[in-house]
């Protein structure tokens, strides 16, 4: 239904610091100048609004309290696109509390949309939360969104920087707002709200909420000071992975209240649980791989205050609100912007102060590069999907592209997702097809945005080693005009962190993070279509390798750093060296496998490296070298499909054979060590493990030094 206007600004302003009250639980509650600014060009004028506000300024009282005036002058639900579940959770539970009828649609209640929806076409649903990615979804973007879209009162884009290319979080599934926004009725308001938006983002995301609409004019941009008046920032520089644990093992406990230790990979926040509770910290992991179940449970532990931290990646981000005591960063994240993402997370809501503290390593610019390295694909790969969307004419899931094109699958839908905002292709059901539409590749765009990035990563290495203030510098990071120092920061004199560790904390620390051991979990399963390149392997994998081990992840805090270095492209080919002898050797006590023989994987750019540690291996365990898996084809890069299994796969097989020429007349019932000095993907051991069993071994079990995963 249209709603009717409210006309007598005084009157709605009464009703909206009621509805305030209401939602805050306190009777001494009024709308600030600016709070009402924004309701009021959204209830009143029924303007497009966007306002960029520090965390805990009161976003979602605005358009809580715009939702209530516009449905108490007959407007429509107001539809909330909202990235995470933990925002969904808290923002329902907030809207409760004010009487106001909340649902949301997203991956973990699939089967409550039916009721949902005949919710909303009742009239019984005042806000609905969306997860973004719902919005190309097929069946809710044909059957559901346009209703929506024709019925909403007022349409919310929270955390709205995911929107701009320019932004440190940006996600594809956002730029689908732009057709919504394009399918609203003239006169329907719609407020775009983030915390971390400098100008540039800004100026992007106002322009992508622009209006035609001769009523609405042009876009309202609220501005506010960045300042978070509660935090103290400080910078721990220690030279070794060790004492950096040790610092935080140490100093933990004096940390106030409840908070959040970030890592920047899924293995340190393992890691770095377990060796903190070890010390007797109450600690648990946190990722994007937790389980749905547990990360609720997590959050609402640390949210009651009956853990002291969780260890987290940043998974553990926008949206989750809770009085938090501080956050500790094991690594550095690779901007400015982002870093003031996540420590906006300590110091909402408890009105003392909170402690923020970073702890970076040099192995964060490493992370970072390889993050980077996940940006749009090139456009060879890119005219490659879309030359074979055409040629099959029928629709194409991500599963079964991966056989067409050398992309990983998150990769291959990040840019599935780009090319469909951008009008080339259109999910449906059973996958993607082209749409016919022409498309230009924006190499320029693409390339000032990596550009951007690399600005942003000097920036942040900048913050580490300045001597000004640390708020301040990151309020001038997000183009903040009112940032001034904070008199609370270790540079402005309000914080005091020491450096000092214990000895027996370092030495504690050094054993946990360097007793090496990763297990390499064995494949299960082929990937699907490779019949399609010419394979015929599918369904379970019945002959490949045994569980296996590698003395560390490259990511890892101990022995990462020393493998990182000795795999460095450029670096001389050798032996390995001795600290990563005794690494292997304590691996293989702790293992302990049943091996008879030993098969080397050939190296093309580490033969002397694989050489030595085969050698090395049959020397100890006083066994013989059986053989090699060898490399057969060396016009065939050795990364050569790396980011795609079905790609590996048939690269795997054309470059590699098992050597013939040695003793492999002795593998017959054998079981066998399989070393290589790289896993990358697993793929390599588990061909050179099915060669094997089908030259007679009984069983083969991989031993790398380093895994990337």
């Amino acid at each position: 239904m249209t709603a009717s206007p409210l006309t007598d600004t005084a009157t709605a302003r009464e009703h909206a610091e009621r509805h305030l009250r209401a939602l805050v639980g306190r009777e001494d509650a009024v709308l600030r100048e600016d709070q009402w600014a924004a309701i009021e060009a959204l209830a009143v004028d029924r303007r497009r609004a966007l306002v960029v506000q520090r965390t805990g300024w009161g976003k979602s009282a605005v358009y809580f309290v715009a939702t209530l005036l516009l449905r108490g002058a007959g407007a429509g639900p107001t539809v909330i696109v909202s990235p995470l579940l933990a925002l969904m959770r808290n923002q329902i539970a907030a809207a409760e509390r004010a009487g106001i009828r909340a649902a949301t649609i997203n991956s973990t209640n699939i089967e409550e949309w039916s009721q949902v929806e005949e919710s909303i076409h009742a009239g019984e649903i005042d806000v609905l939360l969306v997860s973004p990615e719902r919005l190309n979804n097929p069946g809710f973007r044909d059957a559901v969104l346009p209703r929506l879209a024709a019925t909403c009162g007022l349409l919310v884009v929270d955390e709205a920087h995911c929107i701009s290319d320019w932004g440190h979080d940006f996600r594809p599934d956002y730029r689908r707002i732009r057709t919504l926004l394009g399918d609203l009725p003239d006169g329907i308001p719609v407020l775009a709200t983030t915390a971390t938006a400098n100008a540039r983002v800004t100026a992007d995301v106002a322009e992508q909420l622009g209006s035609t609409d001769a009523v609405a004019g042009e876009v309202l941009v609220l501005r506010g000071s960045l300042d978070r008046e509660t935090l103290r920032l400080g910078v721990v520089r220690l030279r070794t992975p060790e004492q950096r644990l040790a610092w935080l093992a140490d100093h933990l406990a004096e940390q106030p209240g409840s908070g959040i230790v970030y890592c920047l990979t899924v293995a340190a926040t393992q890691e770095v649980a377990d060796y903190l509770r070890s010390r007797g910290h109450d600690v648990a992991a946190y990722s994007g791989r937790t389980e749905p179940t547990e990360r609720h449970a997590l959050e609402q532990q640390l949210a009651d205050g009956r853990v002291k931290a969780l260890v987290a990646t940043s998974a553990l981000g926008m949206g989750f609100d809770a009085p938090l005591g501080f956050v500790v960063n094991l690594g550095a994240p690779s901007s400015p912007v982002a870093y003031y993402q996540q420590i906006g997370r300590a110091g909402r809501g408890t009105g003392r102060d909170a402690s923020v503290v970073l702890l970076p390593g040099i192995e964060d610019r490493e992370i970072w590069a390889y993050f980077a390295s996940l940006a749009f694909p090139r456009e060879a790969l890119v005219r490659q999907t879309l030359s074979v969307l055409a040629e099959e004419g029928r629709p194409l899931s991500t599963q079964a592209l991966e056989t067409y094109v050398d992309l990983s699958r998150s990769r291959l839908d990040m840019m599935l997702k780009v090319l469909d905002v951008d009008g080339a292709v259109r999910r449906v059901k059973g996958g993607w097809e082209v749409t016919g539409e022409p498309w230009s590749y924006d190499e320029e765009r693409y390339a000032r945005v990596a550009e951007a990035r690399r600005r942003e990563q000097d920036a942040m290495l900048a913050y580490l080693d300045s001597g000004e203030c640390r708020m301040r510098y990151l309020r001038d990071q997000l183009d903040d005009p009112e940032a001034t120092d904070c008199g609370r920061c270790d540079n402005c004199g309000g914080l005091a962190l020491g450096t000092e560790v214990s000895a027996a904390a370092v030495e504690e620390a050094g054993a946990r993070i360097n007793r090496p051991g990763v297990v390499l979990e064995p494949k299960k399963m082929w990937p699907t279509g490779l019949a399609q390149l010419g394979l015929d392997l599918k369904g379970r994998i019945k002959d490949g390798a045994e569980e296996g081990r590698a003395v560390a992840r490259l990511s890892d805090l101990g022995h990462g750093q020393a493998l990182r270095e000795l795999l460095r492209e450029g670096r001389p080919d050798d032996g390995v060296p001795v600290p990563l002898v005794r690494a292997v050797i304590e691996v293989l006590g702790d293992w302990r496998p049943p091996v008879e023989g030993i098969v080397l994987v050939e190296s093309a750019t580490r033969p002397a490296l694989a050489t030595d540690l085969a050698a090395g291996l049959a020397r100890y365990l006083q066994v013989p070298i059986l053989g090699r898996w060898a490399i057969l084809d060396p016009s065939i890069p050795p990364g050569k499909g790396a980011t795609n299994s079905p790609h590996r796969v048939a690269a795997i097989t054309r470059r590699f054979a098992l050597r013939t020429d040695l003793r492999l007349e002795e593998l017959t019932g054998r079981r066998v060590l399989l070393v290589d000095d790289l896993v990358s993907t697993g793929w390599t051991m588990t061909l050179a493990a099915r060669a094997l069993r089908e030259a007679g071994a009984a069983a083969a079990y991989p031993l790398a030094l380093a895994t990337e995963s």
